[in-house]
């Protein structure tokens, strides 16, 4: 039904937009941490280069909506579809109002694949687990797209955030040897302002990589959604005012009007309610200065870029916190504040099996009422 489709819709976006200050704030949480930018200057720049970011490519959600659920052996409805994107939503709101920089992306794909398995009876076969193509880039699956990218991101980005720290520290204490205008350049006055423009940058580079990634998973659930309906035959016959559903590419393409809604409605959730994950990132874990913040932007920023290249679904939380704390650990192992550390692991840790089984839980009780 019409309306069904519209709802996951609806429901898609308002997960996109408790995306929005739930890990969009990730995106400008050191910059607005280093005081390089106020907070309303950061979600300006985090929209701008979010959208710019969410056009750059659909190799993720093409992965979410086909690349990790078998729908030839489960039927996808509409229905299902709101469980998985309520699992994921109740999830979010749980570690958000914890101030818990949980994975989006994790409880997505869990709220998807625990809706998936309850639609398909309890069989596990429903989820593609692994499947290889001659191209490695085509390798589809949840050991491929989420269970390798889950354990390799946050080791890449906490061993990218100390080399590229640890280089930055090692040029300033090069400087200082030196003497002369050298050494008066590498003092900590002027290292703050040439970082803090350098932070622009990478903060703009950051906002960019994570439209790559996290904007487009929402997209894919909602051209699954479409998929699904134009398959039962839902759009045949479409009002003129819902003519924009109708897929203009097939199931290999996401619509524009998909890619912008997204990008926009994740863009407000920013402006909304990122502050309390701000807070843990950019001020709980390490004290940061505009160096750090550079280091650790460029080195999360990487990660994502090059999951987005591999259409892999990488946790813009996992690749900004363990960048966060690998510069810490360039500075000072000991100004890590491992209590906080520990809280954010334990959210990562449950993210998909929590997500999953409220979907799963939801799912279910929906077929016994039935």
């Amino acid at each position: 039904m019409l309306t069904l489709l519209l709802l996951v819709i609806l429901a898609a976006l308002i997960f996109e937009f408790i995306n929005g200050f739930h890990d969009t704030a990730n995106s400008i949480a050191t910059v607005v941490a280093t005081k390089v930018l106020t907070p309303t200057q950061a979600v300006i720049l985090a929209a701008a280069t979010n959208l710019v970011g969410a056009f750059s490519g659909t190799a993720v959600a093409k992965t979410i909506s086909s690349g990790l659920v078998d729908t030839s052996l489960v039927n996808i409805t509409s229905e299902v579809l709101i469980c998985a994107l309520a699992g994921a939503i109740i999830w979010n709101l749980i570690t958000w109002a914890l101030g818990l920089p949980s994975s989006s992306s994790h409880a997505l794909i869990g709220g998807l694949c625990g809706a998936a398995v309850a639609a398909g009876h309890n069989n596990f076969d429903v989820l593609i687990w692994s499947k290889t193509a001659a191209v490695w880039t085509e390798n589809k699956g949840l050991l491929w797209k989420v269970v390798i990218p889950m354990v390799s991101s946050p080791i890449a980005g906490f061993t990218l955030g100390v080399i590229i720290m640890g280089a930055l520290m090692a040029i300033v204490s090069g400087m200082n040897s030196v003497g002369g205008v050298l050494a008066r350049m590498a003092r900590p006055k002027w290292i703050n302002v040439v970082f803090g423009k350098a932070q622009l940058l990478s903060a703009g580079y950051m906002g960019f990589a994570h439209g790559t990634n996290d904007a487009q998973k929402t997209m894919g659930i909602i051209a699954l959604a479409i998929f699904a309906a134009n398959s039962a035959g839902t759009l045949d016959q479409l009002p003129a005012w819902a003519e924009f559903l109708r897929p203009d590419g097939g199931e290999k393409d996401i619509d524009a009007w998909v890619v912008f809604a997204c990008a926009i409605v994740m863009a407000l959730g920013t402006a909304v309610g990122g502050w309390r994950i701000i807070k843990t990132l950019g001020h709980k874990m390490v004290k940061l200065h505009p160096i750090n913040g550079f280091a650790a932007e460029t080195s999360s920023a990487t990660i994502l870029l090059t999951a987005a290249h591999f259409g892999m679904p990488v946790s813009t939380t996992h690749s900004i916190s363990t960048a966060i704390m690998g510069v810490g650990f360039a500075k000072n192992p000991h100004a890590l504040k491992l209590t906080i550390i520990e809280r954010i692991v334990w959210a990562w840790v449950l993210t998909i099996p929590a997500a999953g089984g409220l979907s799963w839980g939801m799912v279910s009780l929906l077929s016994l009422l039935h």
